[in-house]
């Protein structure tokens, strides 16, 4: 099926980028809120790299399923919650990069080594509880630990990120992860040592916190658009 709603075109292909750069694979989703009010788009319950535009769920912030066909994520609380909390907040992705896992298993906070990593500074949180959210109140859990912040590093698990639409919470979402990333190969080449890489300070950070603005998101989602309609699911 296919859709001519651009928020739901949206939707489909936040979820198949996640899947096509390696932020997820059988698991994760990306949704965005209808208009100002407390429902959302979401695909059903199968891997990100199968969402399409014209099979997606309408899902309120009590967790209901409004409209569509198929089975809702079990972590579509992470969703609904951080919406309820958050009225700002218009777009979610919930994935599971490696890099940031690596980061909250060894005990290092996210720190800002690179220009996309700019708008980041301070503003990723850090949710220390094991497991999946598959409940109103871990989900209300999450999104008091997320609070105003862009993104949330869950340990062992991966990563949420809410912001003001699904494209700069996807683009966030990988920034994120090529953050933690190229951290993980900094400490490696310190020899473990964290207090030799030279982290952005908050004045540094801030020369470069644009990266997350309209036009820079918008080149980066035609890029990462182009990758998901050029790559095959598992590729």
């Amino acid at each position: 099926m296919t859709s001519d709603d651009p928020l739901r075109t949206d939707v489909a292909l936040a979820n198949r980028i996640l899947e096509r750069t390696g932020l997820s694979n059988a698991f994760g989703h990306a949704s965005a809120r209808i208009g100002a009010t407390g429902t959302f788009l979401i695909p059903t319950r199968r891997s990100p790299g199968f969402a399409d535009d014209g099979a997606l769920l309408v899902v309120d912030t009590d967790g209901n399923v409004l409209e569509g066909h198929g089975t809702r994520n079990s972590e579509s609380w992470i969703h609904a919650r951080i919406y309820a909390a958050r009225p700002d907040v218009g777009g979610i992705v919930h994935a599971h990069p490696e890099g940031c896992v690596c980061l909250t298993q060894i005990g290092q906070p996210h720190r800002v080594v690179h220009h996309q990593g700019g708008p980041l500074y301070g503003r990723v949180a850090e949710f220390g509880e094991i497991g999946l959210i598959r409940t109103r109140e871990l989900g209300d859990r999450l999104a008091q630990c997320l609070g105003s912040n862009i993104a949330a590093m869950m340990r062992g698990h991966g990563i949420t990120t809410a912001c003001a639409d699904v494209r700069t919470a996807t683009i966030a979402a990988l920034f994120l992860e090529e953050s933690a990333s190229l951290q993980l190969r900094m400490l490696a080449a310190a020899g473990g040592d964290a207090t030799r890489i030279r982290a952005f300070t908050e004045v540094e950070a801030r020369r470069v916190d644009d990266q997350l603005s309209s036009g820079i998101v918008s080149r980066a989602w035609e890029y990462y658009a182009a990758v998901a309609d050029a790559r095959p699911i598992g590729g």
